[in-house]
Parts: structure tokens; sequence; C-alpha cells
């Protein structure tokens, strides 16, 4: 079985070097993992509680991190990406959490596994508010998750930075003590370790560590929304920056502490300031295809109804009035002056004023043959109708086409 410290010196690290010199350190003295489960008498599970406060989820992010959860996370009082993802999952699933706060404290960790969480916390954040709280130390490969978040709050005294890749090259037969260890810095960051010199013979490992530490500070970038080349020297090109400098910098939004920032996301929502895009509905059928598509409902807005042209709505029916009256007075003929009168006042339609005056003209003694007469190349009855109706319906027609001709 391979030994702890060779597995562990074998991999490259997003860590602060007195960190990463104390797990080798603890992996050289505890042997393999399989010593290191029985010292400690714990199963090889590494599992995290995540504390609920008002709807604040809490996910503690504390010491080194690898990637896979394992006894040896245990011993040097690490974490794992693998435990993290399934934790922050927990929560954005979890109806009753209205938000995040990763609660930082560490040096940094192995570089596998960094950039799928951070991916993973980055998309979580247009489902959840999510924020970074560094009370301690934000370095390395857990900046990179910080930086993900939508915001980082930071104390006073808090450590952020150290953006870049280091490896740990261990080399058998060149000290007394049977090997030596080199480390191999990207070059975006000669500030991240002490300048040990270099070896034509470690150039290769050199340009692997360089296209990692691109990818960092490319996905830094994103997350904070500044360009890639202005990462490095906001991060004091792999150095640390303290508190109200690393805000000055750019590295975090703003100066906290826990309790304030868990207050502040505990209140309604309506009080928080909306860091996220909306989404605007103009429809159930809009809404529903939103909430279909898997947009969160908190960041979809109802589009307010648009008011009608209530100038314009008077002046249409102002016109339409005048239309009709003008069509009932030129239905009048001598003796129907009162027909006319009380259709203009109960607004009648022109077609139901005709159909009044056919029944007055009956009532007074003027056939239906007589109106016909009056409005000569008038259209028959419509098909279907017979006897009587359509008799009534000719001469509904006759009138409206003489009224038309006056």
């Amino acid at each position: 079985m391979p030994r702890a410290f060779e597995l562990a010196a074998s991999q490259p690290w997003l860590m602060l070097p007195d960190a990463l010199d104390n797990l080798l350190t603890i992996a050289d003295r505890m042997g393999g993992p399989g010593a290191l489960e029985s010292k400690t008498g714990i199963r090889l599970e590494n599992t995290r509680t995540v504390v609920v406060r008002d709807g604040v989820a809490i996910i503690p992010v504390v010491g080194p991190v690898f990637r896979y959860a394992n006894i040896f996370n245990e011993i040097s009082g690490a974490t794992s990406t693998q435990v993290l993802a399934t934790d922050l999952q927990a929560a954005l699933e979890d109806p009753k959490v209205k938000s995040i706060i990763l609660n930082i404290d560490s040096p940094g960790g192995v570089a596998a596994g960094i950039n799928e969480l951070a991916d993973q916390i980055y998309a979580g954040r247009s489902r959840k508010r999510i924020v970074a709280y560094v009370g301690g130390t934000g370095a390395s490969a857990v900046y990179w998750l910080a930086s993900a978040a939508a915001e980082i709050v930071v104390d006073e005294t808090a450590l952020l930075g150290s953006i870049g890749v280091v490896v740990e090259a261990v080399v058998e037969g060149e000290a007394e003590g049977g090997r030596k260890r080199y480390q191999i810095v990207s070059r975006n960051a000669p500030n991240k370790r002490p300048d040990l010199g270099t070896e034509e013979g470690r150039a290769k490992v050199g340009e692997t560590i360089d296209a990692m530490g691109e990818v960092f500070v490319a996905k830094v970038a994103r997350n904070l929304g500044v360009d890639a080349e202005q990462v490095p020297a906001m991060g004091d090109f792999g150095g640390l920056r303290v508190g109200a400098d690393a805000v000055a910098s750019g590295l975090a939004h703003r100066l906290g502490s826990l309790e304030s920032l868990i207050t502040e996301l505990a209140t309604p929502a309506i009080n928080q300031p909306r860091k996220y895009s909306m989404t605007t509905v103009n429809s159930t059928a809009q809404l529903r295809e939103a909430l279909a598509a898997g947009t969160d409902p908190a960041t979809i807005e109802i589009a307010q109804a648009s008011q009608p042209d209530l100038a314009a709505v008077r002046a249409e029916a102002a016109t339409a009035e005048r239309t009709r009256i003008t069509a009932i007075n030129a239905l009048a003929s001598k003796g129907f002056e009162s027909e006319i009168a009380a259709a203009i006042d109960a607004g009648t339609s022109v077609e139901a004023t005709a159909l009044q005056l056919v029944k007055a003209s009956q009532d007074r003694g003027i056939s239906l043959h007589g109106i016909k007469a009056d409005g000569k190349g008038v259209s028959t009855s419509a098909p279907g109708e017979q006897g009587e109706q359509a008799e009534r319906t000719v001469a509904v027609n006759a009138i409206v086409t003489g009224a038309s001709r006056r």
C-alpha cells in the first residue's frame, strides 16, 4: 500500500506552505491510511453537518481541502470537495434553506476537484444567494471556491489570495534523509513560494503547473467579473492580502462578521439587495415555461399590465356615437320624429331603429310593400328567411338604404 506521505507529495497543491509542511509531516509520521485508521479508530467516512439558522445554511470549509473523504482528512483537520459538493447540493434543494454561507478558514488544498466544486457554487448562486465568509484564511484553492460565491465578506484580520499553483516534488537519494523535496510554482505566482532555484529536469513539470495556474486565474476572473489580466496583481502575484486591503484590491466585496451576515441573510428577501438577474413574464403561459426551464421562482417577476390610452378610447367612442346619431337621423321621415329621438337617447343601433320604424309604419297603415318600394335596388331577404320575417328584413334594408341615399 502506498505511504500517505508519497500520496500527498505526488499531487499538485493549492495551499499555503506552512499548512502543507504540517500536513506532510503528519503523513510522514503516521504512515499509510491503514495505520491512520487503526490509531484513531475512525471509520473511513467523513460527513459534515450543515447548520441551519433562520433559513440560512452555514457550510464550514475548514482546514486543508482534499478531493475525497477519508480518514486522513480527519487526522489533519481537513475536509473534502466531495463532501462539500454533497452538502451544498442538499442546501440548494432544501426548501427551508433560503440562503447559504460558506464559512471559510482554510489555507487551500489539492487542486483536483476544486474547479468542479467552484463551478457548482457559481451555478448554485442563480438558485439561492450564496455568500462566502472568510473569518481567518481564504487562500489558494479555497479562495477559488470563495470567488465563485455571489459575494465575499471578510473579517478585518482575514487573509485572502495566494492565487497560483505549486507541486511538491520528492526526489529519492538527494539528501541525508534519503530524499529531497522540491517546489515548482506557476509563473503567474512568483511570491507563492520562496525561490529555491530551478533545474532543467523540472521544466516540463513547470509547464503543466503553469497551465493549471492559468485555469485558476481564468475561473477567478469569471467569478469576480474582471479581466484575467487583472487577477495576478489583485492577488499580489500569489501573495496574501489582509481584510480591508483584500476589499480594496477587489479580492472581496466588503468587511463584516459571521453573525451580522447570518442576521442579514435571515431578514425578509424584500430587504435584501438584488444581486441576480430577474426573469420577466407577461402571461401565465410564460410563467409555466420559466418554471419548467428550472428558473428560480425568486427571480421571476410579473410584468405590470399596460394601461389603456383613455384619451384614445374616449375619442373612438365619441366618433362611433356621432356616426350612430348621424345614421339614425338619416332614417327620419316626417311623422317619425319621436321614434328617432327615442332611439338616439336609448343608444339604439341603426338597424334596430330601422326595425322599430318598420313596426311603427305598419301601425300607421304603411305596408311592407310600400317601404320596399322606397328602397329601390335593395336585395331581398337573407338565405333561409321565409314569410313575414323575410319581408321585415327587406323592409329594414330598404329603410337603411333609403336613408343612405338622402
